[in-house]
């Protein structure tokens, strides 16, 4: 009798987990359903694709997810695992490079950037009114260097319009910020973004390690190794292999335009969102730099006398988002990455028409409300 007691227990526990397991299953496809739905909504004739990632180990969910088209004009389906110019999230690379070269003792952060930047640039931002003795490569990373953003005038923005053919070099980039404007003010005493001094960590990288950026940033951070297999400077691989969708500005499709306009650490590379999402998740989870304290180097605060319009740490800035805080970096051309401690997951997203009604990519508080009832 007792044992077949024991084995009408062991019955209704195996009918209880076998039940537990469907219920979960369900529960699985319910969400994936609903974040199809969210990125459905998002698609119009104003918008004509999005791509999404979303990487929530905690959950057990690495979901990818499309809708729309990735060319417009042809109706050609957008599909998961297209890669995209993913334009200021290169800044993330360009800042994790820094901090591992930081790691390895190759260089300092108090370094004056005429350690390391060529004697032309020296010459051509001494003459715009800089102290390259005085500026740091901390100042460059966290945009307190005072320095001049061409990349946000209309001087630069109505060359890339009238001529998108033509070929920037990043010695052209550093000549216009001295033409088109002045220094923003003091050294470390304001926050003022500047594409600019990220053009000048990029040649840092490849001053230092004597590689082309595009392979510094790759074996540096140890993306292949990280099976991060779609993530490269623009031009590395070749157009099939690259399978980029259109994307597009005010309705330009701005497939074609020469990627050396953003191409030199203030952008340059190209991803996918499942690429983005893990990276986040592993440079989040301390399996990125040497030593665990390297990435509270990068997320330190930086303040001063002045409230900043932006809370910018190195390579990475803060928001919230639904009442959490939320790290992040956005790149122009609609793309944005996050990762939300509380619940450590990492979302990447792609509009494939530039967002502009919102801090943040608009369907990223839908997904996270999404995410919370998990």
């Amino acid at each position: 009798m007792r044992q077949q007691a024991n084995l009408q227990k062991i019955t209704v526990l195996i009918f209880i987990l076998f039940v537990a397991g469907i219920c979960s299953v369900y529960s699985q496809n319910e969400l994936i359903a609903d974040f199809q739905a969210s990125i459905n909504k998002e698609v119009n004739e104003n918008m004509p694709g999005i791509l999404i990632h979303v990487e929530s180990p905690d959950r057990h969910i690495s979901w990818s997810g499309a809708a729309g088209y990735s060319d417009k004009d042809k109706k050609v389906v957008m599909k998961p695992g297209q890669s995209f110019r993913i334009a200021s999230v290169t800044k993330t690379f360009v800042a994790s490079t820094i901090l591992r070269l930081w790691e390895d003792n190759k260089l300092a952060l108090e370094d004056p950037i005429s350690k390391y930047i060529s004697p032309e640039h020296s010459e051509i931002l001494t003459k715009g009114g800089y102290d390259v003795n005085k500026i740091t490569i901390r100042h460059l990373l966290t945009h307190s260097s005072g320095l001049f953003d061409h990349a946000q005038t209309e001087e630069f923005m109505n060359r890339i319009f009238s001529e998108p053919g033509h070929v920037w070099t990043r010695t052209e980039q550093v000549q216009k910020a001295t033409e088109w404007g002045r220094p923003v003010g003091g050294i470390g005493e304001r926050f003022s973004y500047a594409d600019t001094g990220y053009i000048l960590l990029g040649e840092i990288i490849e001053r230092i390690t004597g590689k082309t950026m595009n392979e510094a940033i790759r074996e540096e951070l140890a993306l292949k190794k990280m099976g991060l297999n779609n993530t490269w400077i623009e031009g590395f691989r070749s157009p099939k292999k690259e399978n980029r969708i259109h994307q597009y500005f005010n309705g330009t499709d701005t497939y074609s335009f020469n990627p050396s306009l953003d191409f030199y650490g203030g952008g340059g590379f190209l991803s996918t969102t499942t690429d983005l999402a893990i990276y986040f998740q592993k440079l989040f989870n301390k399996q990125v730099y040497r030593h665990e304290s390297t990435l509270d180097t990068m997320l330190a605060p930086v303040h001063y006398r002045e409230k900043p319009r932006m809370d910018y740490r190195k390579g990475m800035y803060m928001i919230n988002i639904n009442g959490m805080d939320v790290y992040t970096h956005t790149g122009f051309w609609g793309t944005q990455v996050i990762y939300i401690p509380a619940m450590n997951t990492s979302i990447a997203v792609n509009y494939s028409q530039v967002w502009t009604k919102s801090r943040y990519a608009p369907v990223l508080k839908e997904i996270l409300e999404i995410l919370s009832r998990k």
